[in-house]
């Protein structure tokens, strides 16, 4: 069984803009490459960047709990350091979250274009250490979805959803529909990448919100358990042995696995 990678993505500040790569290489613990490595206090959450450790994402700004954090377009160059952000009606942003006054300076821009109420304490941005990411669970590294199962789910609810509601890091094509979820602790090849799969991923209101205009319009969570009985869509893997991913790649389960199922 046998898939292609269709897209990869990278979130370089959590709950921000999905930015496109046409390959990435992967390596045993040391996370996505510049996938969300910052994050957005929203009032103390505890976090300590001296010894970062997995911290609710309730605690920062993210869709599921700020839809409006789509509404802002952002983008990161990592040859220059430099960070950018836009929305209508507001001044440009461009500074480098590495540097302390580049955090405080987006932390700045954000307070002013969120709604105040969504603003629950001081806006600080956190940065992620060594192979540290802020991602949804402690020991997923790199998060994939099944283009298959997203179509499968539009057709249940009867809309044409955009991927992109998923927030993955590889999307890939030639999957059946749901097969992932049944593949937890199954090796396979990632391109040139080995990896093994964590667990399902399991889905929270930041689906609901449409990542073109940020405005919570479909309940997709309650779609996935209406429909399957669950509410997974997409797979953690955890790389076990380095590789570059391209687009057009392969995404295979090995044969050896497949006969030992």
């Amino acid at each position: 069984m046998s898939g292609h990678v269709a897209a990869i993505f990278r979130h370089p500040v959590k709950g921000f803009t999905p930015e496109s790569l046409n390959h990435v290489d992967l390596a045993p613990g040391e996370g996505f490459p510049h996938d969300r490595i910052w994050a957005v206090e929203n009032g103390p959450s505890g976090f300590d960047p001296a010894a970062p450790a997995w911290t609710s994402k309730q605690k920062f700004t993210v869709l599921a709990a700020i839809p409006k954090v789509a509404a802002a377009r952002t983008r990161y160059d990592e040859a220059t350091g430099v960070f950018s952000a836009e929305a209508a009606g507001r001044p440009m942003f461009a500074g480098r979250l590495a540097e302390p006054k580049g955090r405080e300076a987006f932390a700045a821009w954000l307070t002013d274009f969120l709604d105040p109420d969504d603003v629950r304490g001081p806006l600080r941005v956190m940065d992620a250490r060594g192979g540290f990411r802020f991602t949804d669970h402690p020991q997923g590294q790199v998060s994939v979805i099944n283009l298959a199962s997203v179509r499968d789910l539009s057709a249940k609810m009867g809309v044409q959803l955009d991927p992109l509601r998923f927030r993955g890091n590889i999307y890939v094509e030639g999957w059946p529909a749901w097969a992932e979820n049944d593949w937890t602790d199954r090796g396979l090849m990632l391109g040139w990448a080995r990896a093994t799969v964590f667990k399902p991923i399991v889905r929270c209101a930041a689906t609901e919100v449409d990542p073109t205009t940020g405005v919570k319009d479909l309940e997709v969570v309650k779609a996935l358990f209406d429909n399957y009985g669950h509410k997974h869509c997409g797979v953690y893997l955890n790389v076990t042995s380095s590789g570059r991913v391209g687009l057009g790649d392969a995404v295979t389960i090995p044969q050896a696995v497949e006969a030992a199922k």
